[in-house]
């Protein structure tokens, strides 16, 4: 009985290392055999990804997945998906990858996995144009500041935001906010501050690009300093360490050879975002 037993025993775990490994690197075997890869995005942040008069998806995000797409020999096949669906991870093979400025954060760690930084985007403020009292971030303490709910700057100003696998994992706040008030969309908050200087907010915390994009249409004026720079990757449904190897050595190729400057300096005015620091 005993040893009987024991051979079922060894069985049952050859069984189940070979069923594991089955499942171990089949996105990667389908993107390969398939020479598609379904990339989702959460468009409506332009210059990052959004919908041009054409109706057709572009941006920073979207170029970037194009050439992983390219080196993983295979088509992007973009799909527009909502942002929580993304970060709540268990995709359940309906994308393969999510290339949509994510911020690795300790919680979305333990549901996604992060194999490449791509860029940083600086997270900075901006107030009303007719603000005469805000110049620096010393000048928000107690002030009320419109965000994003769920997101990374909300966490920032709530003191709890921590990167995953990062250097530094939790940025240093240094103001001491009086309101935070959070939105259910950029747009929603953005219009708040539209209103006036103080009328409903104060100021807004948003990613730099985007906002450099707002001010060409909207009365604000940007906090030259920023509050935190922001490394951004790309997410991967956990489970295919194949796929996950194969893109971080796919964005250390990308950032080494120049071709995430390229594409930075394209969609950002000539700035180079692929690197930390740059304002």
């Amino acid at each position: 009985m005993r040893i009987h037993g024991l051979y079922f025993f060894l069985g049952l775990i050859s069984f189940l290392i070979f069923t594991l490994d089955a499942k171990a690197g089949q996105v990667l075997d389908r993107i390969t055999s398939t020479k598609t890869m379904t990339a989702a995005y959460a468009p409506g942040w332009p210059p990052v990804a959004y919908l041009d008069d054409k109706n057709e998806l572009v941006g920073f995000d979207v170029d970037v997945g194009k050439e992983i797409a390219k080196r993983l020999g295979a088509t992007m096949k973009p799909i527009t998906v909502a942002w929580e669906f993304i970060e709540s991870g268990r995709w359940g093979n309906r994308w393969d990858i999510a290339i949509g400025s994510m911020t690795p954060t300790m919680a979305r760690a333990e549901v996604l996995d992060f194999p490449g930084i791509y860029w940083y985007s600086p997270a900075s403020f901006a107030v009303h144009k007719n603000n005469k009292t805000i110049h620096q971030l010393n000048d928000l303490n107690g002030k009320t500041i419109g965000v994003c709910g769920g997101c990374s700057t909300e966490d920032f100003l709530n003191n709890k935001l921590q990167f995953a696998n990062y250097g530094d994992t939790k940025p240093n706040l240094t103001i001491k906010p009086g309101l935070i008030k959070s939105y259910d969309s950029e747009g929603a908050y953005f219009d708040d501050l539209k209103l006036g200087d103080g009328k409903r907010l104060d100021a807004i915390l948003s990613n730099l690009p985007t906002l450099l994009e707002s001010v060409k249409t909207q009365p604000f004026r940007i906090i030259e300093q920023p509050a935190f720079y922001e490394p951004l990757a790309v997410a991967l449904d956990k489970g295919d360490k194949e796929l996950s190897d194969k893109v971080k050595q796919i964005i250390t190729d990308m950032h080494q050879d120049g071709t995430l400057t390229a594409l930075s300096k394209k969609w950002f005015n000539g700035k180079d975002w692929s690197v930390v620091g740059t304002k």
